[in-house]
């Protein structure tokens, strides 16, 4: 795969096909203040669907004339890479505190659609590649990747690529089976055993690759066909050779699924993978990628120093469907056990949150406290409240939304969020079917709102404290008072300590804090009161005596210093 001088994104004053165009949100957020280490473990990751979130380049929205009428979102929109990037210079996740994007797979998916039982569905969400080699016209170009992946990075925020390893799209006259040696058409999945959780189909139709086998095996007609009609072919199979040489893998259909999706790695410098359908593929395939992603990720800095952020490792983290935290490393497959902690995954989807996130705040923060520094200890997990395929969400009708970012943006581990939850985006679309509710337009009009800019502001101070203190997401907590509600979060990095006190549920007005001796450090031989900032109100507050006093309309505290 090449790639050519990047394009900036152009912002037009026009609605089009789906995601509209608006400007960008008022400036109601408090900005950073803070420098502190990125940690992985204490991520404040934003999630988001490519085609749904924003249109930047209307000129891309129709290809290989998909124009059938599509059941109810379930067609493309016209979202795409350049929208992510210009919400990026306009600050829009700068303002939420997010450090990291993850977005849908953008490769080649399908040309034809499918009848689901759903209604008509294109490949709009990215599950469907064709060709893992080249990216899908409808979301962008290799230059456009390249921006995002420069732009992020220029603002201090990782890229996240969504990656599928085990299937294909649906087989269809415009998109071929990739024959026997690759894929299976069948059984699908009965989820009871190893054996039909890994070798079977997740639905009809949708091929699955042959990931344990270990024939080698030519690459199917169709694929060579198609990169010679797009002029490519001599450098593909230039690239294939040199990469099973060095890398001494065998030609298996996982292996050259595991070296193109490491090249995004190698060329655009992606800093993480989040897996699809993890517990679908045997876990030694995951060694695989995972060695193969570190030494792409090792050669991208290599040639491109200036372009290094910092010395983190590449990060990789799964959806192993159901995965329950505090049910430990290992995940039960009926008739074997297994812990993809140990093969390859730094980090796993966490299905559990949602049903935690019912509880008092203590019962849920010391219960992700435990965790953490329990059990998966050195691992971390990603919490969430909505995705794009959980039917059953913590705030589906959108009531709770001030009470989902409070839970979500400080429970230990890394926060998920949703494109939405921070405007109160609408779940429940009338006339959709499965999932297609959980995916609709990303609701820019709203942020104009009286009530949605009060939403969103306490979702990006949030966010911001988190982003500013890695103590938030990764350090131990610890209740300070029970009545008020107040804890503090402490975390030690190298020869510093990131400290914080945050206080919930408090009276409005004026109220005493206590802190204790959480801020005992920071106090200098010249003062006997210490000042300290409440992030949330903005106020700077001296402390005495382990406590602090502050008259503010908000009933809650960020304190830092």
């Amino acid at each position: 795969m090449k790639n050519t001088t990047a394009l900036f994104a152009i912002l037009l004053a026009f609605s089009l096909i789906g995601c509209k165009q608006e400007p960008s949100a008022p400036d109601i957020a408090l900005k950073q203040t803070q420098e502190q280490p990125f940690i992985w473990e204490a991520a404040n990751m934003y999630f988001l669907m490519t085609d749904r979130f924003y249109n930047a380049d209307p000129s891309n929205d129709v290809n290989f004339d998909r124009t059938k009428e599509t059941a109810v979102l379930r067609g493309f929109k016209g979202g795409d890479i350049k929208g992510i990037t210009q919400k990026i210079e306009e600050g829009y996740f700068q303002d939420l505190g997010v450090n990291a994007i993850w977005f849908t797979p953008v490769v080649e998916q399908n040309h034809a659609g499918v009848d689901e039982g759903t209604g008509y569905t294109y490949g709009f969400h990215g599950y469907w590649a064709k060709d893992w080699t080249s990216l899908d016209p409808n979301f962008g170009t290799m230059e456009d990747l390249k921006e995002l992946v420069d732009t992020a990075h220029d603002n201090g925020i990782r890229i996240v690529m969504d990656v599928v390893l085990n299937h294909t799209g649906h087989p269809s006259e415009k998109d071929p089976f990739w024959g026997e040696d690759w894929a299976r058409k069948g059984p699908n999945c009965g989820f009871t055993t190893y054996e039909n959780t890994t070798k079977c189909n997740l639905v009809t139709n949708l091929s699955d690759i042959k990931t344990e086998s270990s024939k080698e095996v030519a690459l199917p007609p169709h694929l060579i066909e198609k990169w010679k009609s797009e002029g490519r072919y001599e450098q593909e199979m230039k690239e294939l050779d040199a990469f099973f040489n060095e890398s001494g893998l065998a030609r298996t259909p996982r292996n050259y699924i595991i070296k193109w999706l490491t090249d995004y790695i190698r060329e655009f410098g992606i800093d993480a993978f989040r897996v699809d359908t993890t517990k679908h593929v045997e876990e030694d395939a995951w060694v695989v990628l995972r060695a193969q992603a570190d030494k792409a990720f090792q050669t991208y800095k290599a040639n491109h120093p200036d372009a290094v952020i910092d010395d983190n490792d590449f990060f990789m983290f799964g959806e192993v469907y159901n995965f329950m935290a505090g049910q430990g490393r290992q995940f039960d497959l009926g008739d074997k056990k297994v812990d993809y902690f140990d093969h390859g995954f730094d980090n796993l989807i966490n299905f559990q949150f949602k049903y935690d996130a019912q509880n008092d705040y203590e019962t849920l923060f010391a219960r992700y406290d435990s965790i953490i520094h329990g059990p998966l200890k050195g691992k971390s997990i990603v919490n969430y409240a909505t995705s794009h395929d959980d039917g059953n969400p913590f705030d589906k009708d959108r009531s709770r939304s001030m009470e989902t970012a409070t839970k979500l943006l400080l429970t230990p581990g890394i926060s998920q969020i949703y494109y939405g939850d921070e405007s109160a985006r609408d779940l429940t679309i009338e006339g959709t079917s499965g999932d297609a509710t959980l995916r609709s337009l990303m609701n820019w009009d709203a942020l104009y709102h009286p009530e949605t800019k009060a939403v969103l502001t306490h979702w990006q101070k949030l966010g911001q404290f988190r982003a500013n203190h890695p103590a938030i997401g990764a350090g131990e907590h610890q209740m300070i008072s029970k009545a008020p509600y107040i804890f503090s979060r402490r975390f030690s990095y190298e020869e510093d300590v990131d400290m914080v006190v945050v206080g919930l549920d408090l009276p409005k007005g004026k109220k005493t804090i206590e802190v204790g001796s959480a801020f005992a450090k920071a106090v200098t031989a010249n003062t006997q009161d210490q000042m300290i900032t409440d992030a949330y109100s903005g106020q700077r507050l001296a402390l005495k005596d382990g406590k602090v006093t502050i008259d503010s309309p908000f009933s809650i505290v960020l304190l830092e210093y």
